[in-house]
């Protein structure tokens, strides 16, 4: 089976995670400016979610354009990292709701440890089914980005005890590594791929 089924499912999936993320930030019932500014650390924790959400969503497009046939096991890795996406819209209200308290930001560092793991593990899956000398396995090298991210978010589980102001810059930091799609694999793939 080609790819096309696999992207279009998890397309629609991180579509639905988006709404339902805008979805919890409940509008307020006065019409101030006091009253929109409550929500401000809401809005803060949903933007950083949307760009995590983005930044999934273009690299997992660029990582099935590498992928030429799916297996059962690329399938079950596909939705091992959806479910962990899954999570965003739970940690994301619950850490801007509680205005980035320690438990709920260290939770959200922890569930983005599980997706960057995810995501690694259905770049493996692939990586497996194509063969070593697959267009992914070499454009993806020694893949810094994928190994330096969860190392960070390991040190903002830690850090959300000790300093929140830390772990939310760990965030952002991981967040602006990886917002210019990986264009590793867009060099590796011929040009009409």
């Amino acid at each position: 089976m080609g790819s096309n089924r696999l992207e279009a499912f998890s397309d629609g999936v991180l579509a639905i995670i988006i709404t339902i993320m805008v979805l919890e930030m409940k509008v307020p019932h006065e019409p101030s400016l006091e009253a929109l500014s409550a929500l401000a650390l809401v809005f803060l924790s949903y933007v950083l979610s949307f760009i995590y959400v983005g930044i999934y969503w273009n690299n997992h497009h660029h990582l099935l354009h590498a992928c030429k046939t799916v297996n059962g096991r690329i399938l079950w890795a596909n939705l091992h990292l959806l479910f962990w996406l899954s999570l965003f819209p739970f940690v994301t209200g619950w850490m801007g709701e509680n205005h980035f308290a320690p438990l709920p930001t260290a939770l959200y560092a922890l569930i983005l440890l599980a997706a960057a793991l995810a995501y690694w593990l259905l770049q493996q899956a692939i990586i497996a089914t194509q063969g070593e000398a697959s267009a992914l396995r070499s454009a993806i090298g020694r893949d810094w980005k994928g190994k330096a991210s969860p190392l960070l978010y390991l040190v903002a589980v830690a850090a959300a005890f000790y300093a929140v102001w830390l772990a939310q810059i760990i965030f952002a930091l991981v967040a602006l590594i990886w917002l210019v799609p990986d264009r590793r694999i867009e060099r590796s793939m011929p040009q009409d791929a």
